[in-house]
């Protein structure tokens, strides 16, 4: 099963699971959630969640989405992205682990590679 992941906030993982399925405010705005391949992971943490401590990695299994998922880069960089269009529902997560920046703010997650990007079975 290939796994896709998605950054969000601890709190917003709980209301996903009283309410069976995960949003963003992109799905929304943008029409789709954003989501990352392994590789991507550190990129888009630091990226975009720089410093944050309140966030957590859903381990999405693909396979387990009744949304379409397209790998596309709007923004015109070389990467491809998985892109969810629709609700991921909570029963699509294999896994969730938290993030907790380095003290300076970064994302390393190299060192704890397994941790972070298996998905728990």
């Amino acid at each position: 099963m290939r796994t896709i992941f998605h950054i969000t906030t601890a709190a917003a993982w709980e209301a996903a699971q009283g309410t069976g399925a995960c949003t963003a405010d992109s799905l929304s705005t943008e029409g789709f959630i954003h989501c990352s391949d392994a590789d991507q992971v550190v990129w888009v943490a630091n990226t975009r969640f720089r410093g944050r401590r309140d966030l957590v990695l859903l381990h999405i299994g693909e396979e387990r989405l009744d949304a379409e998922v397209r790998r596309e880069n709007l923004e015109g960089g070389q990467w491809q992205f998985p892109h969810v269009y629709g609700p991921i529902p909570a029963a699509a997560v294999l896994g969730v682990t938290p993030m907790l920046p380095a003290p300076d703010g970064t994302f390393d997650l190299t060192a704890d590679t397994a941790r972070y990007v298996a998905p728990r079975r």
